[in-house]
């Protein structure tokens, strides 16, 4: 099991090799919220996660024999980074596999990290077919599986978190916020604060699309989702460990779900506001802020920020989510009269001075007295929107309103 014991081990078994990253004082959000926010910045991490810790841990406690016949795993990204890493650093041969999916960068930087001692293999689309791959490959090779939650001195490296965080700040906690994928970072803290700060309430976040605890906590069993989206693809597992549920499910005081479209709204206004780089993954607990808003005032709240590997090419799709999220962008079926003067009539008796027409898809049709056309409107304020409906239905411009139209919306955005 993971004790409070294995985790200061792990603690002395990373020391010098992972770095003690910052609890830092967040004024902008401290005063919007009326708390003292603080954010544990493993984005800081060598890495850029706290995944080292874990990876690290697991593999430094492994005995010569297991070190020769090398190690593997499955990752979505951090994970590999933090196992290559540890092979570099150890010296120990590792085959890491990664799903299709998972963005350019994040691959990059594990051939970067790894070297010569790491070999990547990209297979399946999600987690959970990875991983299904390297089981094999471990079982064929005899290699050591370095799993990313379920894994005992994995859970302890990443508990180390928590020990660093009682160390440094100086009053009690009210509120914990943790992001959970897999699950083990979450056991990790959750036994060094069970011991060392029982009263301390711990909120864990999942992803909206990938609700796999949640899920689980109402079927009264770990349950495995089919169907995931990956857009957080450091927190998106179709099943949480065996080992790893039941220590969340007796131990955490709520847990919540985040929409994506929050989540990227959070990721641009950490880049905005402080300069600060997460990933989705890494935005989960800070965007839970504003679902507690009543709870946490006047109290002493520390998010995890866990990662900050964010590709700078999916910067435009999160800035489309977050717009969609707060109702600033809609997308529309069009229905134009063929006629010259058509389009300029409706930019000026249905649009109004402050929206902007960010999509556009039209094609004339000579045998039809109306054609349509795919229309992007994004709004200055979501107030707008209904009297821009109003306009559009009025003037007979409507056609269909697509953000509600999800196989139609999907080929679009």
């Amino acid at each position: 099991m993971v004790t409070l014991e294995s985790i200061i081990k792990a603690q002395m078994n990373i020391k010098g090799v992972v770095q003690n990253t910052p609890l830092s004082y967040m004024d902008n959000f401290s005063k919007k919220f009326d708390a003292n926010i603080y954010f544990k910045r493993e984005d800081l991490q060598l890495v850029r996660s706290y995944k080292i810790r874990g990876a690290y841990n697991r593999i430094k406690n492994l005995s010569k024999k297991e070190l020769e016949n090398g190690v593997v795993c499955a990752s979505a990204g951090n994970h590999a980074q933090g196992v290559a890493f540890a092979c570099k650093t150890l010296k120990v041969k590792g085959v890491i596999f990664m799903p299709v999916t998972t963005p350019k960068q994040k691959i990059s930087q594990v051939k970067m990290f790894g070297g010569e001692f790491t070999t990547v293999k990209l297979i399946g689309d999600t987690f959970d077919e990875s991983s299904k791959a390297a089981e094999i490959y471990q079982q064929e090779n005899k290699a050591t599986y370095v799993h990313p939650f379920n894994d005992w001195d994995v859970m302890s490296g990443q508990g180390t978190v928590a020990l660093e965080i009682l160390d440094i700040i100086d009053k009690p906690i009210d509120y914990l916020f943790l992001p959970i994928g897999g699950g083990g970072l979450a056991s990790g803290m959750i036994t060094v604060f069970k011991n060392l700060s029982p009263n301390t309430k711990i909120i864990g976040l999942e992803p909206k699309g990938a609700p796999s605890l949640k899920t689980s906590l109402e079927k009264g069993e770990n349950t495995k989702i089919n169907n995931i989206d990956k857009f957080v693809d450091g927190a998106a597992v179709q099943k949480m460990g065996d080992n790893t549920y039941p220590i969340c499910k007796d131990y955490l005081e709520d847990v919540s779900l985040i929409d994506e479209g929050h989540i990227c709204k959070t990721i641009l206004k950490l880049y905005n506001e402080n300069a600060i780089v997460a990933e989705p993954a890494g935005a989960l607990s800070i965007a839970a802020l504003d679902n507690y808003a009543d709870e946490i005032k006047g109290k002493t709240v520390v998010c995890v920020l866990s990662g900050g590997n964010n590709d700078i090419t999916r910067m435009e799709e999160m800035k489309e989510r977050a717009l969609l999220y707060d109702g600033l962008k809609h997308y529309f079926i069009v229905r134009f009269p063929q006629r010259a003067g058509a389009l300029k009539e409706f930019v000026g008796d249905v649009l109004s001075e402050t929206d902007d027409i960010v999509h556009f898809e039209y094609t004339k049709k000579n045998s039809r007295s109306t054609a349509s056309a795919i229309v992007g409107i994004e709004l200055s304020q979501k107030e707008d929107f209904e009297p821009l409906l109003y306009r559009m239905k009025e003037k007979g411009f409507f056609g269909e309103y697509l953000n509600d139209n999800p196989e139609l919306f999907s080929q679009i955005v």
